[in-house]
């Protein structure tokens, strides 16, 4: 019995290492390995296909013959520059530019977090104008710009394609507000090319909290599976037979007759011997 008890004794402990072993693991390794894999997450912003950008420069053209007025773009990640175009060309500015004494230029600036970040993704968006343009025509510009979709919310999901979707409804705006003459060929809808798939940095909920929230979830599961086990141990170390082991192999004594105090080996009295 002695050497059944020390095999289940140690057996246990073994069980018990294993389970502490497991939970160490996920409570050091897993949120080790969520944070490298967040940590190569990409956060650059996307800037327009060539499809949008060669699609939205006619299209500016076209406005500019018609009203006189140019057209352009330029679209920021975070404060970095990394596209710009206008009537006269991808790659080419309408400011400080001899051939455009008159223009109108959208611009945005949108910021991409890690998951992992607190902050959430967002945008700025804005309408600049020649020294000749009143503050108060381009406001109503940059904020007609809401009716076609083209909020911040857009301009997170597909930077591209929304840029240049609002360089090709200004000179529609800019007629709403009497900067120009109606031109409704420059207001044809944009680049109807497809718009490039974003890297998956979103700033939803379950998106961002997913690694974490699996991770919650296993610990639950190995949390609940290391209370079964001390369970079993327990019962185990206290069913019948699991007591402390007798070593000597003397069996339990049974009952005894009382015999009256002076009776002998068989009973008699001193005085009847």
């Amino acid at each position: 019995m002695t050497g059944k008890a020390a095999a289940a004794k140690a057996k246990d402990k073994r069980n018990t290492a294993v389970v502490w072993t497991v939970v160490l693991g996920l409570f050091v390794g897993v949120p080790c390995a969520i944070g490298i894999v967040n940590g190569g997450e990409s956060t650059d912003v996307p800037a327009p296909t060539t499809e949008q950008r060669t699609a939205t420069v006619p299209l500016l053209a076209s406005a500019f013959e018609g009203q006189g007025v140019c057209y352009g773009w330029r679209l920021y990640d975070w404060s970095t520059e990394i596209s710009v175009g206008s009537n006269l060309g991808d790659g080419t500015s309408v400011r400080d530019d001899p051939r455009c004494p008159r223009w109108i230029e959208v611009s945005a600036a949108v910021r991409y977090t890690s998951s992992s970040s607190e902050s959430q993704d967002s945008a700025s968006i804005a309408v600049d104008g020649s020294p000749d343009i009143e503050r108060a025509d381009l406001y109503p510009i940059a904020s007609g710009l809401g009716r076609f979709g083209l909020d911040a919310d857009a301009f997170v999901d597909e930077p591209g394609w929304a840029i240049t979707r609002a360089t090709t409804v200004l000179p529609l705006l800019a007629a709403e507000v009497g900067l120009a003459d109606p031109a409704p060929a420059a207001a044809t809808p944009a680049p109807s090319g497809t718009p490039a798939p974003l890297a998956d940095a979103g700033s939803d909920l379950l998106r961002d909290r997913k690694g974490w929230l699996i991770t919650a979830a296993v610990l639950l599961l190995v949390a609940a599976l290391f209370i079964v086990v001390g369970v079993r141990q327990r019962r185990r170390a206290t069913a019948p037979g699991r007591g402390a082991p007798s070593g000597s192999g003397r069996q339990p004594r049974g009952p005894v007759t009382a015999q009256r105090a002076g009776a002998g080996p068989a009973g008699r009295t001193r005085e009847e011997a």
